[in-house]
């Protein structure tokens, strides 16, 4: 998606949206832990992205450092720099809206507090990062649902993470829940952090235009998490 949205496809911009449809939160993040008001940041990220889809600016992102967290990052702070503000008419509310995006609830997911020592890029790579997890993770609940193992997932879905522990939820109690015994239970755990693993690098697959460059990006991601320190919301 990322290949189709850098070229001059005639589904380029259809691609570039979808990317950025999935990706705008940890953008609106950053701009509100940079100090703009809801309002200002709904701008800045509404007019960045018609900015970019308009001028098909992903065609300038370097081959070697295809990363669409860095380049959308990047770019997003020039615009933010450059931009000046559009007359009253034309903001909030007088715009087509080109990506769907949910203020109300990016806003519940921005935690604000001056104490946690967090820096905008820091936030920024967490809430990527949590982008890509959330993708991997309902994918993977449509495809355990779609095998009629709805129930299993949502019985198994915290053991994803450290879930489990922190809802004290222990393993002879979730074998209990379906039935089976600890083996067959730590087998059904294991294949599911496994299809969930694959499923997260599919997605980081989409942001990078390097295959070779999503290890590398992973572990950036997980770096970014540990640093954050749970200070992020999911």
């Amino acid at each position: 998606m990322l290949e189709a949205a850098r070229s001059g496809a005639t589904h380029g911009p259809e691609a570039l949206a979808r990317l950025c449809e999935r990706y705008w939160q940890p953008l609106y993040a950053f701009a509100r832990r940079r100090g703009h008001s809801p309002d200002d940041a709904q701008d800045l990220v509404q007019g960045f992205f018609e900015h970019l889809i308009e001028s098909r600016a992903l065609g300038t992102i370097d081959q070697a450092k295809g990363r669409f967290r860095s380049f959308l990052l990047a770019s997003f702070q020039n615009f933010s720099l450059t931009e000046q503000r559009r007359a009253q008419a034309e903001k909030r509310g007088g715009r087509a809206q080109m990506v769907r995006i949910d203020w109300k609830e990016a806003e519940s997911r921005v935690d604000l507090a001056p104490a946690d020592g967090l820096t905008p890029e820091t936030v920024f790579d967490a809430r990527w990062a949590f982008e890509l997890l959330n993708r991997a993770t309902r994918r993977l609940e449509q495809e355990q649902t779609t095998r009629g193992k709805a129930q299993v997932f949502s019985i198994l879905r915290p053991y994803l993470g450290d879930e489990g522990a922190r809802v004290n939820l222990s393993y002879e109690q979730a074998a209990r829940a379906l039935n089976v015994g600890l083996p067959t239970l730590k087998t059904l755990i294991h294949r599911l952090r496994r299809r969930h693993a694959q499923l997260l690098r599919e997605e980081v697959a989409q942001t990078v235009l390097d295959p070779d460059d999503v290890e590398s990006e992973l572990h950036a991601l997980c770096e970014a998490l540990v640093v954050a320190g749970g200070r992020v919301q999911a």
